[in-house]
């Protein structure tokens, strides 16, 4: 079963359950397909699924930030169990190991010189780490072993 398949099945169980905060998030996360969709004429299928909700998880923790600021802990743990209801879509993440050894492979085949060359770094190595790992923290990576 794919995740457009999975994504419609648990959103009619969340409404057969009466599940309010399950069935409120991936109705969420529908409606951000839907756009997607739409505005950039894409098809929808797993690809899209697990950028949409990566996006919907980036901007949650956002919030989450400005929620602690404002010292508003109710919708801070709301948003949270949001974030534990879309994290099962997105695949396994990968381990430090694995994103290095990654990174290694992509710098013997690629060999950069310097900060230089940090774009031809990101393009070989953002199709293989897409969705399995934060890509800041992937970046940070690079720029470290190219200092």
């Amino acid at each position: 079963m794919n995740l457009v398949e999975r994504l419609e099945n648990d959103l009619k169980e969340a409404m057969r359950n009466r599940d309010k905060d399950t069935l409120a998030t991936l109705r969420m996360v529908k409606g951000a397909l839907q756009l997607e969709k739409i505005n950039n004429k894409k098809e929808i299928d797993d690809a899209l699924v697990i950028d949409v909700i990566m996006k919907q998880i980036k901007t949650r923790n956002e919030s989450i930030k400005e929620f602690e600021k404002g010292n508003r802990m109710d919708l801070v743990a709301q948003t949270q169990k949001e974030i534990a209801l879309l994290e099962p879509y997105l695949p396994q993440p990968l381990s430090d190991e694995e994103l290095n050894s990654i990174i290694d492979q992509v710098f013997a085949k690629v060999q950069p010189t310097g900060p230089s060359d940090m774009g031809k770094v990101m393009r070989e190595v953002t199709p293989l780490v897409k969705g399995k790992a934060d890509m800041g923290k992937v970046s940070a990576l690079i720029k470290e072993r190219l200092n």
